[in-house]
């Protein structure tokens, strides 16, 4: 068992303050917060830009001992939000640097994960494409957060990747069975033709649940 992990809640634009709130109060040091969207089910939609809900994701790094108690804080503060109101699920951290000190946990591989998270990079402007793929082989949906690289500019590659400026993240959470033919139509994208033209890496999630009302009768 490793002794951290990553929180990851996805909400509304706006709503940031109302998680990391409920995690500082549950015993969390702090978090980041990153802004992406939502991409449209409806692909016409999504080609004209039209439609993509603005989200905030909020990360958290902490002991493991606190996760259940911040998870918990944070489920407390959605309860009186919209049905569906967002999503949060943890990962496990094996390394940590902190204060120049590289912390490692125990391995835990025997752990049973029934979801996984599927981060694919690619250049600006093909999220929604791979997103499609994804739908086709049972994914639900995504969420897209733009990026930038960091390598110089006399540097031809970076990670195998040609440099383009502009690049696009994005993140599905799929259960574990699927992943293998999502992974697979995104790979046989044309825009991923070319070798070295996007990269994908997958995570065990260990806990998942939705934020929000939970009777069902409340309308999302």
């Amino acid at each position: 068992m490793t002794k951290y992990v990553l929180l990851t809640a996805v909400v509304p634009h706006d709503k940031a303050d109302l998680i990391s709130n409920a995690a500082n109060a549950a015993g969390s040091s702090g978090g980041t917060v990153f802004m992406g969207r939502r991409i449209s089910p409806n692909g016409v939609i999504a080609t004209l830009g039209l439609g993509g809900q603005t989200l905030d994701l909020v990360t958290i790094l902490t002991e493991r001992e606190k996760k259940s108690h911040i998870i918990d804080s944070i489920v407390s503060a959605t309860e009186n939000e919209k049905q569906n109101f967002g999503t949060i699920y943890s990962l496990d951290v094996n390394s940590m640097l902190k204060t120049g000190t590289v912390t490692k946990g125990e391995d835990s591989m025997n752990e049973t994960k029934n979801r996984e998270l599927i981060t694919v990079i690619l250049n600006k402007g093909y999220a929604d494409d791979a997103m499609a793929a994804a739908r086709k082989a049972g994914a639900g949906g995504g969420t897209v957060i733009n990026a930038r690289g960091t390598a110089r500019e006399d540097d031809a590659k970076f990670f195998g990747m040609h440099i383009v400026p502009e690049k696009e993240m994005l993140m599905i959470v799929v259960e574990q069975e699927k992943k293998e033919a999502v992974l697979e139509s995104i790979r046989t994208l044309p825009c991923l033709a070319e070798p070295g033209s996007g990269i994908a890496f997958c995570a065990g999630i260990e806990d998942f649940m939705l934020l929000g009302k939970k009777s069902s009768g409340e309308g999302q």
